[in-house]
C-alpha cells in the first residue's frame, strides 16, 4: 500500500509483485534508495534472471534529521531551517549576506556581501559541528554571473584544497534583493 503511494506521489513504475516470486538475500533501505542483487523468478520458472532491485522509501521518522539553529547567523527568512544535520551530512539552506544582529545586509557590494555570507556559513557549519574543510558541494546563485571572478577571490579565502563540488548560476532575483547566496553541504 505505501509502495503504490510513493509510486503514485514520485510517477514511479508500478510493479506487479505478483508476477515476481523472490529467493535469496533480503535488502531493506531507510530513508533512500538502496540497491541489493538477488534472484528473480517471473510467472514461469523457466525464466530465472538475477537482476538488481530497488527499493525506495521515505521515512517520516524526525529522529533522523536534526535542526540546526544559531543566532551567529542571520535567522531563517521563512519556515525552513538554518540547516538539517542526516545521515552524518548536514545540509545549509542559502545563506545571504546579512548581519546576525540586524537582519540588514553588510552592504550592497557583492565583495561585502560575499565575505558575510561566508562567514555566516561558517557559525552555521561550527555550530552544526563541522568545518569549511568538511563542505562537499556548494551551489552559489548570483544576481549578476559578471561577479564570478570578483567571488572566487573571495571564495577561494575561505575553501583549500580540494576545494569541494560546486555549481554557480545566475538567477532572476534572490531574497531581499541579495547580490549573491550560497547553500551547502558538508561531512560530519
Amino acid at each position: 500500500m505505501a509502495w503504490s503511494a510513493a509510486a503514485r506521489t514520485f510517477k514511479v513504475p508500478t510493479i506487479d509483485m505478483a508476477a515476481l516470486r523472490c529467493r535469496g538475500p533480503l535488502a531493506v533501505g531507510i530513508g533512500c534508495a538502496s540497491m541489493a542483487t538477488t534472484r528473480l523468478w517471473r510467472s514461469s520458472p523457466s525464466s530465472l534472471r538475477s537482476m538488481p532491485v530497488a527499493c525506495m522509501s521515505i521515512s517520516t521518522d524526525t529522529s533522523i534529521k536534526q535542526a540546526v539553529q544559531t543566532d551567529k547567523a542571520p535567522a531563517a527568512l521563512g519556515p525552513y531551517s538554518q540547516a538539517i544535520k542526516a545521515n552524518n551530512l548536514v545540509f545549509l539552506s542559502g545563506v545571504l549576506g546579512l548581519i546576525p544582529e540586524t537582519g540588514k545586509f553588510i552592504s550592497d557590494d557583492v565583495e561585502d556581501q560575499t565575505e558575510q555570507v561566508l562567514k555566516n556559513m561558517g557559525e552555521i557549519l561550527k555550530a552544526s559541528g563541522a568545518s569549511y574543510s568538511s563542505v562537499v558541494k556548494t551551489t552559489i546563485m548570483l544576481a549578476d554571473l559578471k561577479d564570478f571572478k570578483t567571488v572566487n577571490e573571495i571564495y577561494a579565502k575561505y575553501f583549500n584544497a580540494p576545494a569541494p563540488a560546486r555549481s554557480t548560476y545566475q538567477v532572476a532575483a534572490l531574497p531581499l534583493g541579495a547580490k549573491i547566496e550560497i547553500e551547502c553541504i558538508a561531512a560530519l
